[in-house]
């Protein structure tokens, strides 16, 4: 019998669509979610669930959203997990992600409620 679908599988779902769906352009007619799945099997980024897991104990809260995106530097490329985590106080925390090795290389929080007895 299967279990019922909890918000955490919901999440992983839409997360999964989302990396299907919205992993960057479209080069010579290949597929988003095809040039992420190469990628993914010749090694050049690791498993979003481990990446999650990283993310998770770094940084706890609930993903509100990934993305696969391959960015461009110079003549340089890579490829980068943008991820949105929603903390427990409120904040929103974006993190932009080395999909090689999991190294955060940058984060932003907007909406941090201020520290008690500050103002």
């Amino acid at each position: 019998m299967s279990q019922p679908f909890t918000p955490r599988r919901w999440r992983t779902l839409s997360l999964c669509l989302a990396l299907l769906a919205g992993t960057g352009a479209v080069r010579a007619g290949e597929e988003d979610h095809e040039r992420a799945r190469k990628a993914l099997e010749a090694g050049e980024v690791l498993p979003l669930k481990a990446i999650l897991q990283r993310v998770e104990r770094a940084h706890p809260g609930q993903v509100m959203d990934v993305e696969l995106e391959r960015e461009h530097e110079g003549s340089a490329e890579r490829w980068i997990y943008k991820v949105k985590v929603l903390g427990s106080g409120g904040a929103l925390l974006r993190l932009k992600v080395d999909a090689r090795d999991g190294t955060v290389l940058g984060s932003k929080s907007q909406g941090q409620p201020p520290e008690k007895g500050k103002r």
